[in-house]
């Protein structure tokens, strides 16, 4: 756990409800964001951006009640199947105008059994389960009434001058005659926009009184804001390397599944002239398979019983890639548990990809799952990693690396452990 710390702001007498407060996470997800569109369901990282949210708030125990307000229905599709509960915000505030605090004081006048609001950012993606956890622990164990999230900068600051009016700029934290070193200066605290967490009637009152307030610091590298991080691609990067990817250990991925109709294929058969049957397999994904057969991964194609691609046509595909094939799989589970048996395989060492309806089973079972953007699978299961790119078109090559920017994590967390936070 991460040396975090947490201070009381200011002070007035401030007591919980009740003895056992009922604590709702709340995330708040408008579908008419301007700067992204549909942002918070845009996939950072393989997953859509409230996934990360809503992961580390499932998975930090502490919350009675997880929550999503939206008025979109792909938002709350989304929302759904990664575990939230939906509160479908009234049209009064889903206008451009409407602030965060009239969407909260909607909820909480409709959950009357909420004590405690923890409002959370969807466009904050490096949250983890205990920094939950432990802002939380500032309201339930320690006196508080509202807590919010900060980051520590070291920057100076600078009045903004007036070029007409003959204003000079002048300094608002620093003696240019005497700059402080880094490790001379403790920095300044900023709100990073992760989380506010509340007690019911300080929201009830228009956030007029505070209370007793405080602030949870939590380390730069985690305190990654969409808001203003648009860079999309330098977003997932951090992501990758300090997000919360749940609970589970990040798997050592030895065997890679990949189904070839849906997956590796775009699903289209063509027919020559003479007659011939013949299916298109994107260059890029041959290379990811190749690069995961250097990684020692082994990598398997499977078909469904009732693949519609000839069984001699699938044999060629597997020839050409290399790779080993089961063809026609009647009980996927069944004969997947069958190989890992033969393979000395435990589940979490396995990974698939699939991208039908009864491919569900295997995909919840593995360690590492993934489908094409296009699959019709995405609307049954939350995938640890859906792809941007569609079957037959690199999402096997862009799963691929996801596994080895994987491995790569694991390896290198040590590393990571020893950040120099002066630094950073």
């Amino acid at each position: 756990m991460e040396g975090n710390r947490c201070t009381q702001v200011s002070s007035d007498v401030g007591v919980s409800s009740s003895e056992h407060p009922h604590r709702a996470a709340l995330i708040l997800a408008r579908g008419g964001s301007k700067g992204i569109p549909l942002k918070n369901i845009k996939n950072l990282a393989g997953v859509p951006l409230i996934g990360w949210v809503l992961r580390a708030a499932l998975d930090s125990e502490a919350l009675d009640s997880v929550w999503v307000s939206t008025d979109h229905d792909e938002i709350e599709r989304v929302a759904h199947i990664w575990g939230a509960k939906i509160h479908r915000r009234s049209l009064e505030v889903s206008k451009d105008s409407s602030s965060s605090l009239e969407t909260i004081q909607e909820f909480i006048r409709l959950r009357p059994e909420v004590d405690i609001v923890c409002h959370i950012q969807a466009t904050s993606p490096c949250l983890h389960p205990y920094h939950i956890r432990e802002a939380l622990q500032m309201i339930t164990e320690h006196g508080y009434d509202y807590v919010f999230s900060v980051v520590r900068r070291h920057q100076f600051r600078w009045e903004e001058g007036n070029k007409e009016e003959g204003k000079n700029t002048t300094p608002l934290n620093i003696d240019p005659a005497c700059r402080p070193r880094r490790q001379d200066w403790p920095g300044e605290l900023y709100e990073n926009g992760s989380f506010y967490f509340s007690k019911r009637e300080i929201l009830e009152n228009g956030m007029q009184k505070l209370g007793k307030a405080g602030y949870y610091e939590m380390l730069p590298e985690h305190s990654v804001d969409i808001d203003v991080d648009i860079d999309w691609p330098v977003a997932e990067q951090r992501v990758l390397r300090f997000g919360y990817f749940g609970r589970e250990i990040t798997p050592e991925i030895s065997l890679f599944l990949c189904n070839v109709s849906g997956c590796l294929t775009n699903g289209q058969i063509y027919t020559s002239v003479s007659g011939q049957e013949i299916v298109a397999i994107n260059a890029r994904d041959l290379t990811g398979i190749q690069m995961l057969r250097r990684q020692d991964i082994e990598v398997i194609l499977v078909s469904n019983i009732e693949d519609p691609v000839p069984r001699a046509l699938l044999e060629k595909i597997a020839q050409q890639t290399g790779c080993c094939f089961k063809f026609g799989m009647k009980q996927k589970v069944l004969e997947v548990e069958h190989l890992m048996k033969k393979k000395k395989l435990r589940w979490e060492e396995v990974a698939f990809m699939g991208a039908e309806s009864e491919d569900v089973e295997v995909l919840s079972l593995v360690g590492l799952n993934a489908v094409p953007c296009d699959a019709p699978v995405t609307s049954l299961i939350a995938a640890k990693y859906t792809c941007q790119r569609s079957a037959g078109y690199g999402a096997v090559r862009e799963f691929a690396e996801y596994i080895l920017q994987l491995k790569k994590k694991t390896m290198c967390q040590k590393d990571q452990d020893r950040i120099d936070r002066n630094n950073f």
